[in-house]
């Protein structure tokens, strides 16, 4: 019997000179206008012209790989080669007999992890695979997962200014997505939430809220408060100091490098406020630990 993990993140071009056709997969084959690609394009090269997030989620599937003897992982992206589809096509060829599913995002709604199950359930029906697929649909709840943001809050917040540090709020974050998702009793809100909450009580905060970040530009409501709106707020209230902590997020890419390291950070300069971010999980050990843990359960 062999087994294998298929390890699924967002995607991220490989270069500038991909963003377009990145874009265009999000939009569903629909090229982005000239303004759109032009804003996108700006972001990558604010980075350093592309995300480290491809590399970062090999390290993460190749970190569960070695902690589970009998499982091999292979990785898929949404919106970027390897696609989902090219992992599936992979591991039928390598007589996979059980694959379990694991999106790098903790917490469920019908849009992330519900998507990707769907993409990799359709791509195997195409290959006339029948593909037995036990999918992990959240984590968000995992001890070790909540250790790790507990004591990177605990470090984020010992490195603000003495005379801040006692009235900053932290503000855990996840990406946004349409409010319509809330209309299906889609559980994303609440267990964004359970992790704040959980992480909170471990690290004894007394001021946190959750916000959102990172919303899409269409015409549809997105979920908020969004982040840079609560900057505002806290700033009028006088305190002096915001740690974000991007729990929604397990790796470095756009939407901490350049919507939190830049965007909100020029906001917090304009605001005369200090912002700090916790780091994020990456490949640390300890969150592979927590990963494998999880993977090796949907087994059992």
């Amino acid at each position: 019997m062999r087994r294998a993990a298929l390890v699924m993140a967002y995607g991220t071009p490989a270069s500038i000179d991909d963003v377009e056709a990145y874009y265009t997969d999000i939009r569903g084959g629909r090229p982005p206008s000239a303004e759109l690609l032009a804003e996108l394009t700006q972001r990558y090269q604010a980075i350093g012209g592309r995300s480290p997030l491809l590399e970062i989620t090999r390290a993460q599937a190749a970190g569960i790989q070695e902690r589970l003897d009998d499982v091999s992982c292979y990785v898929g992206q949404k919106h970027a080669a390897p696609f989902i589809a090219d992992a599936i096509r992979q591991m039928k060829e390598d007589g996979i007999d059980e694959v379990a599913g694991l999106v790098l995002a903790p917490h469920f709604s019908t849009m992330s992890v519900g998507d990707y199950e769907r993409r990799a359930r359709d791509a195997a029906l195409e290959l006339g695979w029948q593909l037995d697929l036990e999918m992990i649909q959240s984590w968000h709840l995992e001890p070790g997962f909540i250790d790790l943001l507990a004591d990177r809050v605990i470090a984020t917040l010992d490195r603000l200014s003495a005379s801040t540090r006692e009235d900053a709020v932290v503000v855990f974050t996840a990406h946004s997505l349409p409010t319509s998702i809330l209309d299906r009793g889609d559980p994303y809100v609440d267990q964004l939430q359970q992790t704040a909450d959980a992480v909170a009580s471990k690290a004894g905060l007394d001021r946190w809220q959750i916000g959102w970040q990172s919303a899409g530009r269409t015409s549809v409501e997105w979920i908020g408060p969004d982040l840079l709106e609560i900057m505002v707020e806290i700033a009028a209230k006088n305190a002096r100091a915001v740690v974000v902590c991007p729990c929604g997020f397990v790796a470095d890419h756009l939407e901490v490098l350049y919507d939190l390291d830049i965007e909100a950070k020029a906001l917090a300069l304009e605001l005369e406020i200090e912002l700090e971010r916790t780091s994020s999980p990456n490949a640390d050990p300890a969150f592979l630990d927590t990963l494998a843990a999880v993977v090796a359960r949907a087994f059992e």
